[in-house]
């Protein structure tokens, strides 16, 4: 197992040398002078060229890249050219909110999507099955920023039963941050639930033919056990590979999520810089969601060692 982690460690080095140039690159792959687009018409022209200093546009490339790169890894992601606050302050705050709106995202995504796939797996053709691929389909083909504004129009302007948007720390106000983490939550999981009840319906219906599970059947075990111990395991591995690609539509979909509620993560950071032309915060934000996903694949692969000792050692 330590030689399969180490394996996995070695090719995320790639990965994130590539993320690290995408990131970068985003100072020139935005129309116009990062400059002259901070500055506006009113920036005289020694300031201009002052602050092309202090962003080393002035500098080659390549030593751009490199300097760039340097205070990265050192944890310094510049300054916030609206606020002047370090950068890594800033997401320092905001990733805590967007992992709480994510995670729970993910939990319901699991507690709905798992269930009804299991459901709609041992009893394949019923009424029960159709409902729950029809709910499936429908979750998929929903758009989220839709979703969220009909919830918010339903929730909290017709029933009023919760707020419309906003963030609260559940170690200020448990409760208010519950009703506002529901709506929220139920969006980012939707999505994820649908596509979890789809493939793990498929897999679990395919494990359920295989000989061993007939043998288990036939030497009286009850069904409980025979999928529990015997189908449900196997039939998990494409259901976290599922897990894992819905990582980055859960970041991807953050961005809508939090813009629409006002939720102040990460993904909102990054929204907020592109319409302020603040290239730092644009970059690190990136930085920041693209190494989330790598580390979401990387413990995906783990989790595969783990259900599969077979994949371990090819």
């Amino acid at each position: 197992m330590r030689e399969y982690i180490v394996r996995r460690l070695v090719s995320m080095v790639p990965v994130l040398f590539i993320v690290s140039l995408i990131s970068f690159g985003l100072l020139y792959v935005l129309p116009g002078d990062p400059a002259l687009a901070i500055l506006g018409d009113t920036g005289s022209t020694e300031r201009y060229q002052a602050l092309r200093k202090e962003l080393g546009l002035d500098q080659p490339l390549y030593m751009q890249y490199a300097n760039w790169l340097g205070r990265t890894m050192r944890g310094d992601l510049g300054k916030s050219v609206r606020t002047n606050e370090p950068v890594a302050d800033i997401l320092a705050k905001r990733v805590p909110v967007s992992l709480y709106f994510g995670i729970a995202g993910l939990l319901v995504g699991v507690l709905i999507g798992l269930p009804a796939a299991i459901i709609s797996a041992i009893r394949p053709g019923t009424k029960l099955d159709m409902l729950g691929t029809f709910l499936s389909l429908g979750g998929v083909a929903m758009p989220s920023f839709w979703q969220a504004l009909i919830f918010m129009y339903i929730f909290a302007v017709v029933l009023r039963w919760l707020p419309p948007s906003g963030y609260t720390s559940p170690f200020v106000d448990p409760l208010l941050s519950a009703k506002m983490l529901f709506m929220p939550a139920i969006v980012l999981g939707t999505h994820s639930a649908a596509v979890i009840m789809r493939q793990g319906r498929s897999a679990l219906i395919e494990v359920l033919e295989q000989d061993y599970v007939t043998t288990a059947r036939a030497k009286g075990l009850p069904g409980k056990i025979v999928i529990g111990t015997h189908a449900l395991k196997n039939a998990l591995i494409p259901v976290v590979t599922i897990l894992g690609l819905q990582i980055g539509n859960l970041v991807s979909g953050a961005a809508v999520t939090e813009t629409i509620f006002a939720i102040p993560g990460v993904a909102r950071a990054a929204v907020d810089a592109i319409s302020f032309r603040d290239y730092p915060v644009l970059q690190g934000s990136i930085l920041l969601l693209t190494s989330a996903v790598i580390v979401a694949n990387l413990i995906t692969d783990l989790t595969y060692g783990y259900l599969d000792p077979r994949i371990r050692y090819r």
